[in-house]
């Protein structure tokens, strides 16, 4: 897979060969122009998904794993409305998830995050604001975002997270570095439901069955009804298939949280 360091190496290379055999042999200046295009394409691109390990290796399935297991994660909550259903759905299939979770949100609903505790799924650290912005936060702005988020928990819980799930899916050199100041684990996923876009909920669920295997790591979000009721057809799915869903740390062997 690309890397951004190795696409850079390269565009350097390349401009600086077709700066030179244009000043030689007078070759079309433009030649650097489309070079420039492209390593700024590539870089865009690279920067939104996730799953490229473009400017971060993170954990995006676990490939290796010989279980039929298969891990559930929900970004954005807690959310009063749609996170005790899902609690409740979990519950009744006996399955376990990770919740990624955005500190403003902890701060609000922290009874939310104390029955997530309790009823044995793990969470993770997925800012303290999730502003839109995110990507051009500086490094230093990510860090204090991050710890942020994990101070409010460790208040509430005791527990002092681990696991870091990036805004949007976006990533970049600034949350690189803020991430080897907070020591974070990267987690991002190998299914993308897509279940906060227009699509139906029969899409969303279409989605992820046609797709999935063990080791799988799904996105969803606990913030809105199409969720819920994905949710419930794709255990049963699950349970029918022979396949537990275990929370991310389970499914990937690392720690949630600091010892």
């Amino acid at each position: 897979m690309l890397k951004y360091r190795t696409v850079n190496i390269v565009a350097t290379l390349l401009i600086l060969i077709a700066a030179v055999a244009n000043y030689i042999i007078g070759s079309t200046p433009w030649t650097i122009g489309v070079i420039a295009i492209c390593w700024l394409l590539l870089t865009v691109i690279g920067s939104f998904h996730v799953r490229w390990n473009y400017h971060i290796n993170h954990y995006n399935k676990n490939g290796l794993t010989k279980r039929d297991i298969v891990s559930i994660t929900f970004d954005d909550g807690p959310n009063p409305d749609f996170t005790p259903q899902i609690i409740s759905i979990l519950k009744k299939y006996k399955a376990k998830a990770t919740f990624f979770c955005v500190g403003e949100q902890v701060k609000k609903h922290p009874e939310i995050l104390k029955k997530i505790i309790s009823e044995g799924h793990t969470i993770g650290n997925h800012t303290y604001s999730h502003a839109k912005n995110f990507g051009f936060f500086s490094t230093n702005k990510v860090v204090d975002e991050l710890n942020r988020t994990n101070t409010i928990v460790k208040e509430i819980t005791g527990l002092n997270m681990k696991m870091y799930r990036p805004v949007y899916g976006v990533t970049n050199p600034h949350i690189k570095k803020a991430l080897k100041t907070t020591k974070h684990h990267p987690v991002g996923w190998s299914i993308r439901s897509l279940d906060t876009t227009g699509i139906s909920s029969n899409a969303v669920y279409s989605r992820i069955t046609t797709r999935i295997n063990k080791g799988d790591i799904i996105l969803l979000h606990d913030t809105n009804l199409k969720t819920i009721e994905v949710l419930e057809r794709l255990l049963l799915f699950l349970t029918q298939k022979g396949i537990q869903s275990v929370s991310v740390d389970s499914l990937l062997k690392i720690n949630a949280y600091d010892n």
